[in-house]
């Protein structure tokens, strides 16, 4: 009984031994007799007991590692207190095992180191202004030396530049004044286009006015030629019709008679204003005595 007891556990230590269940995106390194024998893959792994182990466990997973702040100097002789965040991934789980003691701290050092002297050949304003250039550099330099450790590389990200106060002081000053320029500048613009549209108008309704004066003128003129020749028009067709009239029976002894009455009237006339005396022909009927007559009356004060 108690052998068969002893033969039990045996029998589970070796089973236990023996097989090995890896985790999905999990790597792990094994070891025979001291020697790198094979990588296991995730799901059921059989080893030989007591002659193989599993000497190294991997997560093949991406992770992200912190970089520590550290105090870099630009081009232009300022520091800056820089910290980051890395993202790696295990790619070959025999180089991570055997490359480097610890990859996770070669990785972490190769970043400081890296990004201090991709800051070092950079200006204080550049720094702020090509993040990803200084992101994609520091990459670079990484992903070279980390094949060696199995380790890929994927990103790095700068999480805060800060300068020191006095620099950062001076950067706001500079941003104060930079953009009080700016108002001004927008100020200026204001009441230089103000002008600009003012001068227009005016001259827009000089223009306007001239044109109005111009065009009542001629409106003027051409109501001035449109009654002139309105008036003449009249007065050729009055004439006309009095012609055609004279030439009519009775014609002629109408206009005789229409003179002698004019002349009668203009005799009154002349009669009051000159309280002259005036001989009437005895023949009235007679237009040539009566205006002969008429005209003996008006020359007669003269005389």
């Amino acid at each position: 009984m108690e052998v068969s007891l002893v033969l039990l556990v045996v029998a589970v230590l070796f089973v236990a031994r023996a097989v090995k269940f890896v985790p999905q995106q999990h790597a792990w390194v094994v070891e025979r007799m001291g020697k790198f024998h094979a990588t296991l893959l995730p799901g059921a792994n059989f080893l030989v007991p007591f002659i193989d182990r599993v000497a190294y466990r991997h997560s093949l997973k991406e992770v992200p590692l912190d970089v520590p702040s550290q105090v870099c100097i630009t081009r232009d002789n300022t520091q800056l207190t820089v910290d980051g965040i890395l993202y790696f991934q295990v790619t070959d789980p025999m180089r991570a095992s055997y490359g480097s003691s610890n990859y996770i701290t070669a990785v972490t050092q190769l970043a400081q180191t890296s990004l201090r002297s991709v800051i070092g050949k950079l200006e204080l304003d550049k720094t702020f202004e090509e993040r990803d250039i200084i992101n994609a550099q520091v990459v670079a330099a990484i992903d070279e030396a980390a094949l060696n450790w199995g380790v890929k590389v994927l990103r790095y990200e700068i999480k805060d530049l800060t300068p020191p106060k006095e620099i950062l002081h001076a950067m706001q000053s500079q941003i104060t004044a930079e953009r009080e320029k700016r108002a001004l500048i927008a100020a200026s613009e204001g009441r230089r286009q103000e002008q600009i549209n003012i001068a227009t108008g005016e001259r827009e309704a000089a223009i306007a006015r001239s044109e109005g004066e111009k065009q009542a003128v001629v409106n003027k003129a051409q109501g001035e030629a449109a009654a002139i020749s309105a008036v003449a028009e009249a007065t050729a067709g009055a004439i006309a019709r009095i012609a055609e009239a004279i030439e009519k029976p009775g014609g002629h002894s109408a206009v005789q008679l229409k003179v002698a009455e004019e002349a009668l009237q203009a005799f009154g006339k002349v009669a009051d204003k000159s309280k002259a005396t005036l001989i009437v022909p005895s023949n009235m009927t007679e237009v040539s005595t009566l205006i002969s007559s008429a005209m003996a009356m008006v020359r007669g004060p003269a005389a």
